[in-house]
């Protein structure tokens, strides 16, 4: 991936969070069916195509039937035993692991993200870049490294989200068309995803 770090070239971590326990849905989102595969398997197909420097996937709840049944080829997989309390404790856990420059979050359960977007993302100036869509602020988020120790404590679940609007941080917002990609918390939202409203 292109981008200036001390006029070299700055490499990216995709980080796909798949973590969850999926309590609303009341069973693994992960391994939902999905175009002949499962969700995950699509978003970690979409996260590919985004061609980062290093491939996370963070796992939790369901762990074992994931591995056994997502294609996690190219990925190195990391397990949170505290998933439960938020996927803060997911990108905490995954930040260690981390060696390029820049990190991209993803979520397991949103394949429609476009990865030109992506792209637009990791090229954005500040230390943090979301994308803007037309009905609001959505994944993919990008830190670069200044960020990697506020990532290091986040706790809860909207703790991306809270250090976003911190101001500890500049931050990009990357124009995306349409309105955000969905992400499957319900059965309503995977309803839609199935009948092609991937937005």
């Amino acid at each position: 991936m292109p981008g200036s770090v001390r006029g070299g070239v700055m490499t990216v971590c995709g980080l796909v969070l798949a973590a969850g326990g999926s309590l609303r849905l009341g069973e693994a989102k992960q391994l939902l069916p999905f175009r002949g595969r499962t969700l995950l398997d699509a978003t970690l197909d979409m996260a590919r195509a985004c061609a980062f420097d290093q491939n996370l996937v963070m796992l939790g709840g369901s762990a074992a039937e994931i591995r056994s049944r997502a294609d996690l080829t190219g990925f190195t997989v990391v397990d949170n035993p505290d998933f439960s309390s938020g996927c803060g404790s997911s990108v905490r856990s995954a930040v260690s692991h981390v060696r390029a420059d820049a990190l991209v979050l993803l979520l397991g359960d949103q394949p429609g993200v476009d990865p030109a977007d992506v792209r637009r993302v990791i090229e954005a100036p500040a230390p943090i870049a979301v994308c803007r869509y037309d009905d609001g602020l959505g994944h993919p988020f990008r830190f670069r490294r200044a960020c990697f120790g506020s990532l290091a404590e986040l706790h809860g679940d909207k703790a991306v989200w809270k250090l976003l609007h911190s101001g500890a941080f500049a931050v990009t917002e990357v124009a995306a068309a349409g309105p955000v990609p969905i992400d499957v918390d319900t059965r309503e939202d995977y309803r839609r995803l199935l009948a092609g409203e991937s937005r």
